[in-house]
């Protein structure tokens, strides 16, 4: 595995307008907070896949890479191992103006870690979770519904209109 990459130099590709390459790159990957809950890579390094392009005056650049997040699950709190696939792309072409250009790209230098940092947190799924079909925590006294049987019910709470049926005293 080769040493990782923070700092691309493109330059250093010495790509002329319509050329392209792909690199191999190692990113090094941090925990994130989600949800008030943290969570952290299966492996700090992941291997990744950057293809760049040059126009006539910037850059089309596409990465691609896997990871795993790890820590508890949004429905239940046991512990989840959420695989996630990245493929995110960017333009950096100056004069084309502010959509044109990429934050990550300034000069020929790209900014790996900053852009796998902010494409994880973009492909994250709406939740994390522990399985697909997880039924999450019984919301009266907390058990597991995963675990519980089906058989597990609470008496349902009296209708409130009819409170004041319960002072009636029938003697």
């Amino acid at each position: 595995m080769a040493g990782k990459t923070d700092i691309f130099d493109l330059g250093r590709l010495q790509l002329s307008s319509g050329q392209a390459r792909r690199v191999d790159l190692v990113v090094e990957l941090e925990g994130l907070e989600f949800g008030g809950q943290r969570y952290v890579p299966q492996t700090r390094m992941t291997e990744s896949v950057l293809d760049a392009s040059r126009t006539t005056s910037g850059y089309s650049l596409r990465l691609r890479f896997q990871a795993r997040l790890q820590g508890p699950c949004m429905r239940c709190l046991e512990y989840a191992d959420t695989p996630i696939s990245i493929d995110a792309r960017e333009i950096d072409q100056p004069g084309g103006g502010e959509d044109m250009r990429s934050p990550y790209v300034g000069g020929d230098e790209l900014d790996v870690r900053s852009w796998a940092r902010d494409a994880l947190v973009l492909a994250l799924p709406a939740q994390i979770v522990c399985r697909e079909d997880c039924r999450g925590l019984c919301a009266i006294c907390g058990e597991n519904l995963n675990e519980a049987g089906p058989d597990h019910v609470h008496e349902r709470a009296p209708d409130p209109r009819f409170a004041k049926l319960s002072e009636l005293r029938l003697e």
